[in-house]
């Protein structure tokens, strides 16, 4: 008699577990969700490239422009009336070449911007030379042409960040993975009294085959003049995530106020993970062959681009991101308009 009441009682309807009652209209599903996109958390990628007459579109990259020191100024005031207040900036010399590297006009647009917009944005510059060497490679190569070399490389990453912070760049971002370069930043800055300026550091880059459209943007690709055909010999193996943990303590230890994991998507258990033992702000670089896949994926009709570019975005969320850096910043509140 009495296993039977208590048989009745565990298979009543009062004590089964019923979870759609918190997903049966937008009005529950908003106050029960656990993670939230906002375009305070997105930073826009913003190239400047010099030499050029007019802005370029960037391949696979929509709305993304190769910009002209004009054109940037006109961009920024459009991404500011759109709710964007955060940007990382990659500077794109015509000059190049292979033992040292002038900032100049990188630094001209960093002085632009901040004279144009003042404190209204925050503006983070990627310091790395990929951008200034005429091989395409991240660092000083050695005679044989066959390997990067570390010491005269961060000499020249610590000289061009205190330039960009001198500039005024709230934030300077070192991409290159080079040992040791987080700790001399740190120095220059700090011998110039720089006290404020943050390093984020891409703690955690890996060597992807999803940089295609960035590289043709910041006209980094590793140009094959050299026996050293990609960034192997630097850059994380996707097949070793100790290495991540590994080179993410460093750079904290060094100084770095915020880590980064690049790419994204592939790469959400490295974030997960290291967002969980290292407690730092973690950023996350969904990188140009991730947002393009997505667009190129709408274009042809196989998803609703602005739902999927969320969902990839709260997906950084869920690993541990507080901050993302994404080409659709831009477009954040559009897209946040559109699926409302």
């Amino acid at each position: 008699m009495d296993q039977n009441l208590s048989d009745q009682k565990s298979s009543s309807p009062m004590n089964q577990m019923n979870l759609r009652r918190l997903r049966q209209n937008p009005a529950i599903r908003e106050l029960v969700t656990q993670y939230r996109v906002s375009v305070d958390q997105l930073i826009q990628p913003l190239f400047a490239v010099d030499g050029i007459s007019h802005r370029e579109a960037v391949p696979g990259l929509t709305g993304t422009y190769r910009e002209t020191p004009e054109s940037l100024l006109k961009m920024v005031e459009q991404d500011l009336e759109a709710g964007v207040r955060k940007f990382i900036l990659f500077g794109v010399p015509r000059q190049k070449g292979e033992n040292s590297f002038s900032g100049e006009f990188t630094s001209q647009q960093i002085r632009a911007l901040r004279k144009r917009f003042g404190k209204d944005l925050f503006l983070a510059v990627d310091v790395c030379l990929c951008s200034y060497t005429s091989h395409g490679q991240c660092g000083i190569l050695n005679p044989e042409g066959d390997h990067v070399e570390n010491s005269s490389t961060v000499h020249q990453l610590a000289n061009l960040a205190l330039e960009y912070a001198s500039a005024g760049a709230d934030c300077v971002a070192p991409s290159d993975m080079m040992d040791g370069r987080i700790g001399a930043i740190r120095h220059a800055l700090d011998e110039n009294q720089l006290f404020s300026t943050l390093i984020m550091s891409y703690s955690a880059k890996f060597h992807s085959r999803f940089y295609g459209p960035f590289r043709a943007a910041a006209d980094s690709a590793p140009k094959g003049v050299t026996s050293l055909k990609d960034r192997a010999t630097y850059q994380i193996d996707p097949a070793s995530p100790r290495d991540a943990y590994l080179s993410s303590v460093r750079d904290a230890e060094e100084g770095a106020d915020i880590l980064m994991v690049k790419p994204g998507l592939p790469y959400l258990d490295v974030l997960s993970d290291l967002s969980k033992r290292i407690e730092k702000p973690w950023a996350v670089y969904e990188v140009s062959g991730e947002f393009a896949g997505i667009e190129l994926m709408a274009e042809r009709g196989l998803v609703r681009g602005p739902e999927a570019h969320l969902e990839a975005w709260t997906a950084f969320l869920r690993a541990g991101a507080s901050m993302i850096i994404t080409y659709g910043a831009r477009f954040a509140s559009e897209y946040m308009k559109e699926i409302r």
